[in-house]
């Protein structure tokens, strides 16, 4: 049986989540993820995580909340639509991924989160929280699938059915029990492989993980090495993260853009010329992405991928 708690009190919690800005709200008893955590042990023992080894230390507690808050009972995820229909490429124009047109995620969703969780504090005083973006070890897709929010996509990211997979997640783990939401437990990607198919560099393998290392999005913004050979012409002018499998994705055919002014492009950025991105300057630099996901490839590095993916330069 999946109810526990005050009913009352997971209701206006989601309620106060959608009045904030959140699209999606769910909630999950915390208890130790034992599948996925197999999942993320081997695919990090394969290597393909490339670079990012946090992802392979500590693995027990990124499946158990438990680890991580003591007394843990429940955790909420919430997810923010950051869809744009806005384009900014075209005649070689280097690409930017949706996801970094606008403010950083990271300080947009944690300052929702605090003021979720000041609400959940006005209501429940003994309520105790730790709460991440994207940033903490927390296995954010599987939660997100056990509060019904959706499912993991062929892409290895998640799906809403309503939404889309163009979502920014957050989570807080709580000290009280709250109604559950029941779990997703449908895939409704079917047989469709069109992100597999639609990815210049074959980074999607078919368990629904990603090899990293082939992954356009980490080689631009995450990755401290040299761009190899093997991929620079197949890049399709993305220099900063990637959308590629998400628009072949049929679940975002109809999505709707986001209602977030924090996240809208500025006119000087989707109007820049090819002439313009190439003579960026370290000044311009910094005033085009104040604030913005761009800020984790330092200026250096990102001339360096317009000179590699643009320019084609060794």
């Amino acid at each position: 049986m999946r109810h526990s708690g005050s009913k009352d009190t997971g209701k206006l919690i989601k309620e106060y989540a959608f009045s904030i800005g959140f699209d999606l709200c769910g909630i999950a008893p915390c208890r130790p993820l034992k599948e996925d955590e197999e999942i993320l042990k081997k695919w990090t023992g394969s290597g393909m995580n490339a670079g990012m080894n946090y992802l392979a230390d500590n693995t027990e507690r990124r499946s158990n909340p438990g680890l991580i808050l003591n007394g843990a009972k429940s955790i909420i995820v919430a997810g923010i639509n950051y869809f744009s229909d806005i384009k900014q490429g075209g005649d070689g124009i280097p690409v930017i991924s949706r996801y970094a047109y606008g403010k950083d995620y990271h300080l947009v969703v944690k300052e929702k989160l605090h003021l979720l969780m000041e609400y959940i504090v006005s209501i429940e005083p003994a309520a105790k929280e730790q709460s991440y973006v994207d940033s903490g070890p927390v296995l954010e897709k599987a939660w997100a699938r056990e509060a019904g929010i959706g499912w993991v996509g062929k892409h290895s990211i998640l799906i809403n059915m309503e939404i889309g997979s163009f979502l920014f997640l957050g989570e807080i783990i709580l000290n009280i029990e709250l109604q559950y939401d029941t779990p997703y437990s449908g895939d409704n990607c079917g047989s469709c492989t069109l992100c597999i198919e639609a990815c210049p560099t074959n980074a999607i393998n078919n368990d629904r993980t990603i090899d990293a290392r082939r992954c356009i999005s980490w080689l631009t913004a995450e990755n401290k090495y040299m761009i190899p050979k093997e991929f620079r012409d197949k890049m399709k002018n993305r220099i900063f993260g990637c959308d590629i499998c998400q628009d072949a994705c049929p679940w975002n055919k109809n999505a709707k853009p986001n209602n977030n002014p924090e996240f809208v492009p500025s006119p000087e950025l989707i109007s820049m010329t090819r002439e313009e991105w190439l003579d960026l300057s370290i000044d311009k630099y910094l005033e085009l992405f104040f604030q913005s996901s761009v800020g984790r490839t330092k200026y250096e590095k990102f001339m360096r991928n317009i000179d590699i993916i643009v320019r084609g330069r060794s």
